[in-house]
């Protein structure tokens, strides 16, 4: 269990955002600053999202699940493969996921800041 609002776990990581909607990868970069993490990216489609997924030093992922109507499922896929921890980022929660995917994490859109970073802090918490 992590207790607060997860700032000292989540101190120092990188952490990779996808998402297609400017202001809300706003919202997700000043969160991420306030809990002391560097954000990658961020990566506003397909593309973007799997040259990074492949390639960048991350610690942590937030995944919109429709970048622009195509699914960041491959993507997911990707870092899971690399084993790196990763959240869904979706209005509508964790029933919109495929079968195999049912057991990630889901930020529900609107979220709060200390819903982020209690999420990221419990991913971090499951990787160690």
């Amino acid at each position: 269990m992590v207790d607060g609002d997860g700032r000292g776990v989540l101190q120092g990581k990188k952490v990779l955002v996808v998402e297609d909607e400017a202001l809300i990868t706003m919202l997700f970069e000043d969160i991420l600053g306030d809990f002391d993490c560097e954000v990658v990216g961020p990566a506003m489609n397909i593309r973007q999202a799997t040259e990074l997924a492949e390639a960048a030093d991350i610690d942590l992922a937030i995944l919109d699940v429709n970048l622009n109507g195509e699914p960041s499922f491959p993507v997911a896929s990707k870092l899971r493969s690399r084993g790196v921890p990763l959240v869904f980022s979706s209005g509508y929660g964790s029933h919109g996921l495929p079968p195999e995917w049912q057991d990630t994490p889901t930020l529900p859109k609107p979220f709060t800041s200390d819903e982020v970073g209690q999420t990221l802090a419990r991913l971090v918490a499951g990787a160690r």
